[in-house]
């Protein structure tokens, strides 16, 4: 469906809503993946299409696509995965040198078709389009102040929309001063890409939490989440941005500035480094794919243990794995197959189904495994779920030991800047101790990274990163737990409702 700029709402508010159910995956979701591009003389729109389609893990709820052929912008968003959303006739619709994308997984308001990004706000420097990586913790309160101080209307619930509105109503001189003066607002983590008819903006948030980077495409300039999208392109990667750095492309060319309050060191999610990011992206500097097999390798020197076979749980914990086998000198193999074809889908699973999900999505190879004494390494251990069912299905396939190593420290605390980790009561770190995780998961043993090993691996000085849900200490004062569905229930408030 192609909306074009002349409305405030974009979106049909009659076709029904649908939510998207995950079938046996209960590891921490990204928010978002985001992608920009500023290509004279090139159909940015089939740029940023790519962009967001090899950034398609960061998020599985939705994708949108703006463009500007330097008259009008015209968007495209819907529920749905990249390729679901976009067919050759949409792109066709979405002309022009200039594009942001997105493709989200919901942190702050539910998965609905009016929460699908990129968001367009109206004010007096005309139409924009935003797109948001990220969670901003105090988005509530700036709610309340968009409609008292300029008679917002929300049509959306998330954090995102609010972002929007700031940035297409604050009063400035130009794009510099008035993000120094959103910035001065904002409180938590946000990687944007923002368009106008004629420029593209890319903000990262004072604290560098949420990755973003750029490279230069065929005489243009394109910024994503990360790295990986740009090699996918053949775009130069050229450098990460800056904690508070923000750059604006237009026809003079590309100009940047820092916040004077940025921090002077990033802040960036630790879990990027574990997880998140494609392995093949580079992150502060080296590669993901090197770091996470450092983690396995620590992880072995932390807690040796004797085996005869290590296996990842596939495909997120490959390299971890891969590392740790390597520093035991122990053979890798992939014992566990996983089906690349399950993951997000449309149609709601019965209960017999979610017993069976972790079945569903990956199956022991007995042949390799029976017999054998098995170390199982995973990337993290949330809830329980997926590592309780793999032991149980590698001792069906005959294992004779099965012995954990997570290569990331224990998850303790909940995240407040981007991430779907569960809710407190919902960590199993945060309620047992290691033993009473090992008797519950059914292991032989069980161990962690250290957080000073993770540290190592990332070679993480004493002020970088967020280590938040691992300490319970964060860059920045947060409550105690957030709701992300909060500002669903503001929707059908009426302009002024507390």
């Amino acid at each position: 469906m192609r909306h074009v700029a002349t409305a405030p709402d974009l979106r049909d508010p009659l076709k029904p809503e649908t939510e998207i159910v995950a079938v046996g995956n209960e590891k921490p979701r990204e928010a978002c993946g985001i992608f920009g591009a500023y290509i004279p003389g090139h159909e940015a729109a089939r740029a940023a299409f790519f962009g967001i389609f090899a950034l398609q893990h960061r998020g599985q709820e939705s994708a949108g696509i703006a463009a500007s052929n330097g008259t009008s912008l015209s968007l495209t968003a819907e529920v749905g995965l990249v390729s679901q959303v976009f067919q050759e006739k949409d792109l066709a619709d979405l002309q022009g040198h200039l594009a942001i994308a997105h493709t989200r997984y919901s942190t702050t308001g539910s998965n609905r078709r009016h929460n699908a990004q990129p968001i367009m706000a109206y004010g007096p420097r005309g139409a924009i389009a935003v797109g948001h990586n990220g969670n901003v913790i105090n988005a509530m309160k700036l709610r309340d102040f968009c409609r008292e101080e300029y008679g917002s209307k929300f049509n959306g619930s998330t954090d995102s929309e609010v972002i929007a509105e700031l940035f297409a109503k604050i009063p400035g001189d130009d794009w510099f001063d008035i993000s120094d003066k959103v910035m001065s607002l904002l409180n938590g983590a946000y990687s944007l890409v923002i368009m106008t008819k004629h420029e593209l903006i890319a903000v990262r948030d004072p604290l560098g939490v949420r990755p973003l980077c750029l490279g230069k495409l065929d005489g243009g300039w394109v910024f994503a989440s990360e790295s990986a999208a740009l090699d996918n392109l053949g775009a130069e990667f050229v450098r990460e941005l800056e904690p508070g750095e923000v750059m604006i492309v237009n026809l003079n060319g590309i100009q940047n500035w820092v916040w004077s309050k940025a921090s002077s060191t990033h802040k960036m999610c630790i879990f990027e480094q574990i997880y998140f990011a494609r392995p093949d992206s580079v992150l502060d500097g080296s590669l993901a794919y090197q770091n996470r097999m450092r983690m396995g390798a620590i992880a072995y020197r932390e807690n040796p243990v004797e085996a005869d076979l290590v296996v990842g749980i596939p495909d997120s914990s490959t390299p971890h794995a891969a590392g740790f086998a390597a520093e035991a000198n122990i053979p890798y193999s992939e014992g566990l197959v996983r089906n690349r074809y399950v993951g997000r889908t449309f149609i709601q699973p019965d209960q017999y189904m979610r017993d069976i999900g972790v079945k569903t999505k990956f199956n022991a190879m007995k042949q390799v495994i029976s017999g054998k004494r098995i170390v199982v390494v995973d990337d993290s251990i949330v809830r329980s779920t997926t590592i309780r069912h793999v032991v149980k299905m590698l001792r069906e396939a005959g294992a004779a030991e099965v012995h954990v190593r997570v290569a990331a420290p224990p998850i303790k605390s909940t995240c407040h800047f981007g991430v779907d980790m569960a809710t407190l009561d919902q960590l199993i770190a945060a309620n047992y101790s290691i033993d009473e995780i090992c008797e519950i998961i059914g292991a032989d043993s069980l161990s962690y990274l250290s957080l000073e090993g993770l540290e190592e691996a990332v070679s993480a000085g004493r002020n970088e990163y967020c280590r938040g849900c691992f300490t319970g200490k964060y860059p920045i004062d947060v409550q105690l737990e957030m709701d992300k569905l909060r500002m669903d229930r503001l929707v059908a408030e009426p302009v002024g409702a507390s």
